[in-house]
């Protein structure tokens, strides 16, 4: 496992929900990032974001780690739910809130 990948598994491991995005909550950089925010503060979840922007090796290792080719990506209590498609489509269907109320 790499730097990046050690720091990546111990920001998963340290908090209860983790979204990894291009900008930050207040300013998102692209519009999947924006749309995950948007639902996270819709359903009032407290959560740590990291911004791959500020770091070209977590940005490339996030990728690896998940095995998920895109950005942005969500983590719960240490498991990967998906990227912004995944979180609309479990949004829509009642099952992400179900995540955080588990």
């Amino acid at each position: 496992m790499s730097d990046a990948q050690s720091r990546i598994a111990e920001i998963v491991r340290s908090n209860p929900v983790v979204l990894f995005m291009k900008g930050t909550p207040l300013f998102p950089q692209c519009g999947f990032s924006s749309r995950a925010v948007a639902i996270l503060d819709h359903l009032d979840v407290a959560y740590e974001s990291v911004d791959v922007l500020q770091d070209m090796e977590i940005r490339q290792a996030i990728k690896e780690f998940s095995d998920w080719p895109t950005i942005p990506q969500l983590y719960v209590r240490g498991e990967f739910v998906g990227g912004s498609d995944i979180m609309m489509e479990m949004f829509e269907a009642g099952e992400l809130q179900d995540l955080f109320i588990a």
